[in-house]
This record gives C-alpha cells, sequence and structure tokens, in this order.
C-alpha cells in the first residue's frame, strides 16, 4: 500500500499525519529529536520543578484549523480564556491599566465604546487601521500605518509586534490583514485569546501522538534524515544514519522541518532567512499570583516586557523582536521583566527562580522582501511536498499557520493534483 512519510513531527507534521491517517494513508512520522512539537515543545526545567514551554504561544479562537485540530485530539477543554473576547493593558511606566473588549458580531461597536477601546483613543484612530486590508506586497506596517497616538501605543504596536516578530517597520503588511480578518473583524466569539492551561504539549502535541499510535502510526523519534535522493523529477528515496528507505511506487514524502533544514536536503530550493528572536522567560512564584488555577494574560506598554502569560503560580514573560534583548544576560533580562512583573501583577520580593529561553531563529524573517520568497507547498518534485509556518500559508508564522500548512499538503499528498503524480 502506498505510504506518505512525514518528516518532522512539530505542529505542520502532526497536522499532515493526523490527516492522512484519519484519510486511511498509511503514514511514517520521523521526527529528529527525541520529542514531538518543534517550536511548540514542553518540557521538565528541573531549577522551577515543573513543565514549561519552550516558548508561550497564543491561539484566538477564531484560528479554525487549530480548533478543528484540538477538537480532533479531544482538548479544546485544555484551553482557557476569557469568556468575552478581553485584552487587558498595563502601563508599567506611570500603571494605567486598560482593556480592549471587541464586541459580539462582525459589526465593531465596540470602537465607539469608551470603556471598551484604549483610553484617550476615539473611533477615529480606528481609521489607519483599514489601510492594512489594502495594503501592497511591498509595503510594511509602518508604510501605511502612522506610529503614533493612544491607540497605535496601547494596542497596534503590541499586537503586530506578536503577531509578526517584526518591528513596525519591517513587519508585512499583508500578514496584519489576515489576522484582523479571521479574528477582530468577527467579533468576539473569534477573538478570544486562548492559552494553554498547563502547557502545549498536554493540549496539542501528546494528545496528537496519542492518536496517531492509535491508528497505527509508524512514528519514528531521534532519527534524522540526512539526505534525499531524486531521479527523473522525483524523490527516490532517502538516508537516516546507515539506513535507506526506498520509495515504492505511490508513496511520497511532506518534507515538514524548519527551513534550513529544508534547505540542506532540497539544495535548489530557496527558503526564506530567519528573522527575528523572541526572549521568553519563565518565573516560579510562591504562590499564584492571580489565584490558584487561574490563567491569565496581559499586554505590557512601556516596559521591557511585552506579554505576560500566568498560569497558576508559573508566570511567562514573552519579548518579540528580540534582537538586542537576546544578546543580554540572562539574569539581567529575567531581572528587567521582574521589575515589570511586580507592578503588573503586584507581587514584591527578589527575582524568584526564573528559567530564561532564547529562540534566536523563532521565525522566518517576516519582512515583505523575504515574504514574497515563501514557497507553496510543491516542489520540483512530483511526490514531494513542503509543510511549515515558513512556507506561503498567506499566514504570519504562528500555529495556526504551521497546521494549516499540514492540512494543505496532506491534501495534496493524498489527493494530487491534476497533472502530478505523487
Amino acid at each position: 500500500m502506498a505510504r506518505t512519510y512525514v518528516i518532522g513531527a512539530g505542529l505542520a507534521g502532526l497536522s499532515a499525519a493526523l490527516t492522512l491517517s484519519r484519510n486511511g494513508r498509511y503514514v511514517t512520522l520521523i521526527e529528529a529529536t527525541k520529542r514531538a512539537g518543534g517550536r511548540c515543545r514542553s518540557f521538565h526545567d528541573p531549577a522551577l520543578d515543573c513543565v514549561i514551554d519552550n516558548g508561550n504561544h497564543l491561539v484566538m479562537s477564531g484560528n479554525k484549523a487549530a480548533m478543528k485540530f484540538l477538537d480532533e485530539v479531544g482538548t479544546r477543554h485544555r484551553m482557557a480564556g476569557p469568556k468575552g473576547a478581553a485584552f487587558p493593558f498595563i502601563d508599567v511606566a506611570n500603571g494605567k491599566r486598560w482593556t480592549v473588549r471587541p464586541n459580539w458580531g462582525p459589526i465593531p461597536f465596540w470602537v465607539f465604546a469608551p470603556w471598551r477601546r484604549v483610553p484617550r483613543s476615539s473611533f477615529l484612530s480606528f481609521l489607519p487601521a483599514l489601510k492594512l486590508l489594502a495594503a501592497g506586497a511591498r509595503q510594511t506596517v509602518a508604510d501605511v500605518m502612522p506610529a503614533k497616538g493612544a491607540l497605535y501605543r496601547g494596542l497596534w504596536e503590541p499586537l503586530i509586534i506578536a503577531a509578526i516578530n517584526a518591528k513596525p517597520d519591517q513587519a508585512a503588511a499583508v500578514l496584519m490583514k489576515p489576522v484582523l480578518l479571521e479574528t477582530f473583524a468577527r467579533g468576539s466569539a473569534a477573538c478570544r485569546p486562548l492559552i494553554a492551561k498547563v502547557s502545549l504539549a498536554e493540549s496539542f502535541i501528546d494528545p496528537a501522538i496519542d492518536i496517531l499510535e492509535s491508528r497505527g502510526v509508524d512514528i519514528r523519534f531521534g532519527e534524522r534524515v540526512q539526505t534525499l535522493s531524486a531521479e527523473n523529477g522525483k524523490a527516490t528515496g532517502f538516508a537516516i544514519g546507515d539506513e535507506s528507505v526506498t520509495l515504492e511506487d505511490g508513496d511520497n514524502i511532506i518534507l515538514a522541518v524548519p527551513p534550513w533544514d529544508a534547505a540542506s536536503l532540497l539544495p535548489d530550493l530557496q527558503v526564506p532567512a530567519a528573522g527575528e528572536p523572541i526572549v521568553n522567560v519563565h518565573f516560579r512564584l510562591p504562590r499564584a499570583p492571580m489565584g490558584d488555577g487561574a490563567v491569565e494574560l496581559m499586554g505590557v506598554v512601556g516596559g521591557f516586557a511585552q506579554w505576560i502569560f500566568v498560569r497558576d503560580d508559573i508566570v511567562s514573560i514573552t519579548i518579540s523582536a528580540a534582537r538586542e534583548e537576546a544578546q543580554l544576560d540572562a539574569a539581567d533580562i529575567a531581572a528587567r521583566c521582574w521589575a515589570d512583573v511586580q507592578v503588573a501583577l503586584g507581587v514584591h520580593g527578589p527575582v524568584p527562580p526564573f528559567r530564561v529561553v532564547k529562540e534566536k531563529r523563532a521565525t522566518f524573517a517576516q519582512d515583505p522582501a523575504t515574504v514574497a520568497k515563501r514557497p507553496g507547498p510543491v516542489t520540483n518534485l512530483a511526490n514531494l511536498l513542503l509543510a511549515g509556518d515558513w512556507t506561503n500559508t498567506g499566514l504570519p508564522a504562528t500555529i495556526e499557520g504551521a497546521i494549516r500548512s499540514g492540512r494543505t499538503a496532506a491534501g495534496l499528498a493524498w489527493k494530487p493534483q491534476k497533472g502530478r503524480k505523487a
């Protein structure tokens, strides 16, 4: 029987394997490391004596692919968020707080309600954001949206940096269009912020592996594909250490690895360059600062930190587009973040136990020139497809983009396009 070899067990690879196995395809999932998850992996940290995520990831309730993934693995209940869309912020420079609260339904009545928007903003402040919906492929966010005003500082700037992992003068404006249309433009039901209650592994990764195993998927951890062989426009096999795997008629490959690994296996493939680092800091507090079992999100303005994630007694900080911050010593980063946490959460005391995680290649470079070079799922080898948030999903490099890319590649592998042989 024909088999698909999915190389890479991040969310793109897991999504592809789930789609294929659900449709009866024989699948082998190969992962170079000893655990699945890619950049969404979780691990037990001995210094904190708890499980933490490699990096913080936010899912929006309007992320249809992510919601479908959670439903398939049966773990939507393991995500937490406010009943309605609510984005609390604090300006740590002056202690002022506000919460952005989009209303139910697609008509944005909330922009007319002062208590729902950023203080000192008006409904007219939202008009420049409409330009993002008509932005050209060569424009940055800064080209179409003026970097001034209370609304920009209190909502758009932190949202853009988090979504695209780039400063507005570098971030491709076209990437914000789907973010806005699929979430804020659809009302509060589509833009509820959701966080894994315990860990990304518990919500996304481990249950996906369990289901794949129950479907008979052959899963191989700790095995790196080192070379690919091809002939007459088709992949013919690959090597894992001393083992050679030969593709039979009807077999195909989905390459769901980071772009630099894809380029090493396919030298003729043009992949986007690595972008800005993301720095994450995890603190273990003596007690839960917002109550036992609380799961909360807070945006930070005017400080060193950008977003605060609270899970019970674990407080995690995310700093995107962190090229300068990533150069600092871990203790310095932790101290600066802790100063912001104390103001934001009303906690006091010396810096608690912490772990700093620097993702130096967190995303591809999401500037206009690089975004234009993202490859699609189809390659010049008829039976080899690509998946990953760095491929041309039309979205920023996010969980949603990774899952969609895996589903797209799986669809092409299962039902090849007319004119392609799989």
